[in-house]
This record gives C-alpha cells, sequence and structure tokens, in this order.
C-alpha cells in the first residue's frame, strides 16, 4: 500500500506503508544510531514525535522484546529507507513489521531519508503527516499539520503508580518523568532499592521516606510546560538529599533553579555525540535524544556551573551545582542503545550517597 510523508513546508515524500495504516500528524525528528531501534521505539522520550531513521537498513536483527526501554512503544510515526524482510539473530522474535503493527504504530518505507534528514538539519524540526490517503487536499492538509504541537506528555508516559525493585544498597528514590528501564536497571545492578514514582508526585512524599539519593529520570516535550513538576523538583533541590537527573530531569532542575531552557533546531538524536568534560579535558562519546538545551547564559553562578559541554556544537552537556551534593547531565548514561563511556556516572552517584551520611 502506498503512503504519503506531508512536511508543513510542503514538501511530500512518496514510499510503502509500514506497520498501521491510521493517519497521525507528529513532529519529525531524526535519530542517526546505526543499532538500537527497538529501544529507540520503546524509549518515552519519543512521545508526541514521529522518528526518522538515518541509516538506511532497520530490521536486520528483528525484535528482542527483552531490549525494550518501556512496555510499549511511543513515536506516533516511523519512517525508514528499507526494512530488513528477513531478520536474522538467534535473540529475535518477531520482525519489525509485525511490531509496528502490533503496537498500532503507522509508518513509511521506501524514501529517501537521507534528503528527508537534510531538509530537518537545514530548515529545523518540523511537523508532519503520516498517511495512505492518496487524495489528500494539501493546503488543508499543510494547515492541520502547522496547529499541531507536542503536549502533555510526561503525564502520558510516567508511570501510574509507585513501585519498589528491591536491592540491598542505597535506597534510591527514581521520578519517572518518562523514564527508560535502565536506568533503575542501573541502579539496580549496583546494588540500590530503586523506589519508581509518578511524575507528579509530591516532594514531601518522595523525602517522608528518607531515600539516600534522588534519581530525576529523561522524559518527553518541551521541559517548561512542566510547572508543577518543576514546583516540586524545587523543593527536593532544597533538601539535603544527593540528586542526579538526567535529560529532562537535568533541564527540570535548571528551570526549577532560575536558569532558562530553548528549543535546539533539529536537536541530538543518536549514539555518537561527543561530550567534553570540562573538569578533566576528556571527551566521551555519548547516547542522546533531547530537542531542548539548558541555556548557559541564563545561569546563576552562585547556583550551578557548567560540567559539559557538547563539542559539536558547544551547547550545555551537564551542570555541577554550588554548595549542593548535585550534578546533572543532558546525554544518557545508561545508554541502550549507545556506547557506555559514562556509566562512571552512576557511581559517582553511589559514592556521593555514601559520602552524604
Amino acid at each position: 500500500m502506498k503512503a504519503y510523508l506531508i512536511l508543513e513546508d510542503g514538501t511530500v515524500f512518496k514510499g510503502t506503508s509500514i506497520g498501521s495504516t491510521r493517519e497521525v500528524i507528529s513532529e519529525i525528528v531524526f535519530n542517526t544510531s546505526m543499532t538500537g531501534y527497538l529501544e529507540v521505539l520503546t524509549d518515552p522520550s519519543y512521545a508526541g514525535q514521529a522518528v526518522v531513521m538515518t541509516y538506511p537498513l532497520i530490521g536486520n536483527y528483528g525484535i528482542c522484546r527483552e531490549d525494550m526501554e518501556s512496555k510499549k512503544a511511543w513515536p506516533d510515526g516511523y519512517i525508514v529507507r528499507e526494512l530488513s524482510r528477513i531478520p536474522s539473530n538467534f535473540r529475535s522474535g518477531d520482525t519489525i513489521q509485525n511490531f509496528l503493527k502490533e503496537q498500532d504504530i503507522p509508518g513509511i518505507s521506501g524514501i529517501d531519508t537521507r534528503a528527508l534528514t537534510k531538509i530537518l538539519r537545514e530548515k529545523g524540526t518540523m511537523n508532519g503527516m503520516i498517511t495512505t490517503n492518496a487524495d489528500y487536499d494539501l493546503e488543508e492538509v499543510i494547515s492541520r499539520i502547522k496547529e499541531y504541537s507536542v503536549k502533555g506528555v510526561v503525564m502520558a508516559t510516567t508511570t501510574k503508580e509507585p513501585y519498589v525493585i528491591p536491592g540491598e544498597g542505597k535506597k534510591v528514590a527514581l521520578l519517572d518523568c518518562g523514564a527508560k528501564n535502565n536506568i533503575a536497571r542501573s541502579l539496580n545492578e549496583r546494588g540500590c532499592q530503586v523506589m519508581v514514582y509518578p511524575a507528579d508526585t509530591p516532594a514531601e512524599v518522595i523525602l517522608k521516606e528518607n531515600p539516600d539519593g534522588i534519581m530525576l529520570s529523561n522524559g518527553p516535550g518541551d521541559p517548561e510546560e512542566n510547572v508543577d513538576i518543576i514546583r516540586e523538583v524545587k523543593k527536593l533541590y532544597e533538601s539535603d538529599v544527593p540528586i542526579f537527573a538526567i535529560c529532562l530531569g537535568h533541564q527540570l532542575m535548571a528551570l526549577a533553579t532560575g536558569a532558562k531552557t530553548y528549543k535546539l533546531k533539529y536537536g541530538h538524536r543518536g549514539g555518537n555525540h561527543p561530550v567534553k568534560d570540562l573538569e578533566t579535558g576528556r571527551v566521551y562519546i555519548s547516547s542522546q535524544n533531547h530537542g531542548y538545551a539548558v541555556d548557559e547564559k541564563t545561569l546563576d553562578p552562585n547556583v550551578a556551573v557548567p560540567a559539559f559541554v557538547n563539542v559539536n556544537d558547544g551547547t550545555n552537556e551537564g551542570l555541577k551545582y554550588v554548595g549542593k551534593n548535585i550534578f546533572t547531565v543532558q546525554y544518557h548514561p545508561e545508554a541502550c542503545p549507545g556506547p557506555q563511556d559514562s556509566g562512571y556516572l552512576f557511581d559517582r552517584f553511589i559514592r556521593m550517597m555514601e559520602e552524604g551520611k
């Protein structure tokens, strides 16, 4: 079946429908990872977005459900050059075609994803529609596409009820703003008991449990939209509990302490982004997935100072908070998919909790 990708600038790509045949309007973003497509599909940070995979062949090692980063897929749509017809992997339990249908994700294959990515890089992230309707009215469709915005996605992706992952070591409260499974897993592998809370949990509820540390997770959407969560994060900042924050959590902590965020032209999404540790000068290759960044110019140097910088474009990649046991990073030290270079940050968090007692 034919399918069409229509961008808000009027560009139309024609290809083949994959997955669900329902029509969808979403924000179109691209990911440069060569592997890890299942982890990308199940990363809650993609809620409200349709993902373009720049690597030309997707699905060649099938679907390994134990690698899923949450219980379901989150993107609104999926855009690829070619889907592998026959996966080859002893761990594979299904094909990506079947997975997309099962998860009701519409998609399109057979288009020039490199050309599409070039448009998004030059003009910036934009909205688009995936449809199988060949009789669309371009003017009417573009009007609808331009009206779309990503809203309410943190509360759509967070856990609905708190739960505990047992451990014999430090007790960590994880505020789930759309968390990937590997954040809790990385803590649990280091012996931590992880208490996972919904994103709208009051700070008083978390602090009442007397955690050794607090983790603020990744998540989707515009960080400034989360006014109520930011208010509670401010209370967590004012406590003396050690805090480690990742991606959206990094942005929420910055907003809670008076800084501002802004939308990047086309974001950082992939597994090969270099970040520099400003203290040591060492560069790490990181996994990233975000469309917003903290504006360093709005930082109060008495509150927080830059700790990491993106080598490619100079944007902020992490903060160290003055006089507090708090550090935050924009990238993903838990990776999956991606390099494990930054896993040491979890060990740093463990040491911070030990020293804080």
